[in-house]
């Protein structure tokens, strides 16, 4: 996985990664090159004191050292330019994708998983490639080059190879073998942390209401012991790694040592035949160690890779036509027919066989008791998930065949938990119309009962507003929502229980501008307050996922128990009548 995942995001950038190869390539045969020159100093000009050799040669060398400094530093920069460019490509596709997923998808891999994705597993992706860019490429040449030149200068004393490399492979591939399902527990840990932590930040106020931060704090400490318990064991894994090499290299040294010191005893060889062999079996046991730290990664990337794959292999329940349909009547006419839709492996659906139209110039209500459909209905409609069975409609086009910038423009969803982004008041409400004047922000502000309260702030609409408008009451939240969609007039809007923190007076003010406003639009509303629907032209009654009645509100308290039990748990029996 780790390997198609870098293949595929590093073809763009061939031509930067042959040059690496190349300078790489340059950088290692000088490398190898030096000992050689050393070698035939200390033979040819120490032993013989001739001084003019020693330095010519070593003037030699120094060219070469230059050389091998230059292109070392234009293969890590060339390197880390696309290792950066890697992980940018990844993070705008993994990006991409989420973007296109459907609440289902979200749901499934969950909000902090997909973070951690985004960064974290990304990044230890980036960083293998940046450690193959500047330790692998040449970690091969270097051995095979080295082995080359020992046996060049002695091939009795280079059977000692024969003992080492396998010895020092055996033991870095069972340290990697134990290391990988380590790494994946790491990264699940860490999915784990953010998710507790998204969790307790967004939850504080709850938390401190309910006087649970002891609570919460062990439940932190429990997933970070977790987390450091893990690390640990990655960690005495990794520990093994120097010492093993180093104990081979050490090892092999003394064995070189003692063999040479034989040969040479025998005239076998020369000193600085020894000299240059002890050399490149010091860049063998290097590449080999370079090569180990890079693979000390790659368990933990590989997992990492896996996870990445898995968000960009999914394919999302909602898909873009393949010819959407790019005009309308623009006539606001919204129809669900015979509507089923089910959560995958669900025994049960959540909607089913759902029927209604909404007609421009009336308001549709929707109520139900908990758990009944109703943000689900609604989400149909935007597309936030697809129907499993049944068709809904805009001006008679299936949704499904809808271009998603028409939808945009005709539907106005205002959801159950309205979300404001860090900017400021302005910026939220040309949200999705970035042309809106001053005075259509105002003038949506007026009709969502919002401009009081933004003129009151010192900055009017350049007033800042945190993540998730958490500078704002419930309320205002709703109101800035709603305003929102005010701006994009869409023909058809879509209220999920956005009146839910208003207090009565609001909320009845409020819809009285709203019908002034969409007067001539479709207006659905999903509430539990009857008070905000009583006076709908058409109330649907939901239950357990069904429609048990339709009609006015007189009509439904005479002919629907239902409706009436809703009703009257909330009214006195003067009150509704």
């Amino acid at each position: 996985m780790l390997v198609r995942l870098m293949r595929a995001y590093l073809r763009p950038h061939s031509r930067p990664i042959a040059m690496v190869v190349l300078l790489q390539l340059v950088q290692t045969l000088a490398t190898l090159y030096l000992p050689t020159l050393n070698a035939d100093i200390i033979d040819n000009g120490v032993v013989k004191g001739d001084t003019g050799y020693i330095l010519g040669l070593g003037g030699w060398m120094l060219g070469v050292t230059v050389v091998q400094v230059v292109c070392a530093i234009g293969a890590v920069y060339y390197g880390a330019r696309t290792a950066m460019a890697l992980g940018r490509d990844l993070r705008a596709a993994v990006f991409d994708r989420v973007q296109s997923f459907s609440a289902r998808e979200v749901g499934r891999f969950g909000a902090p998983s997909l973070i951690t994705r985004t960064t974290n597993d990304v990044q230890q992706v980036q960083m293998l490639v940046l450690m193959a860019f500047t330790l692998m490429v040449s970690a091969p040449i270097m051995c095979v080059g080295g082995i080359v030149m020992a046996l060049n200068q002695d091939v009795p004393l280079s059977a000692l190879l024969l003992a080492i490399v396998p010895v020092l492979g055996a033991i870095v591939s069972l340290i990697i073998w134990r290391m990988r399902p380590v790494f994946r527990g790491v990264q699940e840990r860490i999915d784990t942390v953010n998710r507790v932590l998204r969790e307790q930040i967004t939850g504080i106020r709850v938390i401190r209401a309910f006087v649970r931060d002891t609570h919460e704090r062990k439940r932190f400490q429990g997933a970070n012991a977790e987390l450091m318990d893990v690390s640990l064991r990655a960690g005495r894994l990794m520990s093994l790694m120097f010492p093993s090499v180093m104990l081979v290299v050490n090892l092999s040294s003394i064995a070189v040592l003692w063999f040479g010191g034989h040969r040479i005893e025998s005239n076998g060889m020369e000193i600085g035949a020894l000299t240059a062999f002890l050399n490149y079996l010091m860049q063998i046991l290097m590449a080999v160690m370079m090569a180990t730290f890079m693979f000390m990664m790659v368990p933990r990337a590989e997992v990492c890779a896996e996870r990445v794959q898995e968000v960009l292999a999914t394919e999302s329940s909602v898909v873009p036509p393949a010819e959407p349909v790019t005009r309308l009547r623009r006539a606001g006419h919204l129809e669900l027919a015979g509507v089923e839709f089910r959560y995958p492996g669900a025994e049960q659906p959540v909607l089913k066989d759902v029927s209604l139209v909404a007609r421009p110039g009336e308001i549709t209500a929707v109520i139900g008791s908990t758990g009944s459909g109703k943000s689900t209905l609604l989400g149909l409609v935007p597309r936030l998930f697809d129907a499993t069975a049944g068709t809904v409609l805009v001006d008679g086009v299936d949704v499904r065949d809808l271009d998603p910038a028409l939808m945009s423009e005709t539907v106005g969803f205002v959801p159950q938990k309205p979300y404001l982004f860090s900017g400021t008041v302005a910026s939220n409400l040309r949200y999705g119309k970035p042309d809106a004047t001053d005075e259509e922000l105002w003038h949506a502000l007026e009709t969502a009962q919002a401009r009081e309260f933004v003129e009151s702030m010192e900055l009017g609409l350049a007033a800042p507003i945190a993540q998730g408008g958490s500078n704002v009451s419930g309320g205002q939240r709703q109101r800035l929502a709603i305003a929102r969609t005010l701006v994009r007039r869409p023909e058809i809007y879509l209220f999920d229980d956005s009146f839910s923190a208003l207090d009565y007076a609001t909320d009845a003010r409020l819809r009285a501008a709203l019908a002034r406003e969409t007067g001539d639009a479709t207006v659905v509303i999903v509430a539990q307050r009857v008070s905000t629907i009583r006076d709908a032209h058409r109330i649907v009654v939901l239950d357990e996922g069904r429609v048990v009645g339709t009609g006015t509100h007189n009509e439904l308290m005479v002919s629907n128990e239902t409706y009436r039990e809703i009703v009257l748990s909330q009214l006195t029996e003067e009150e509704a009548a």
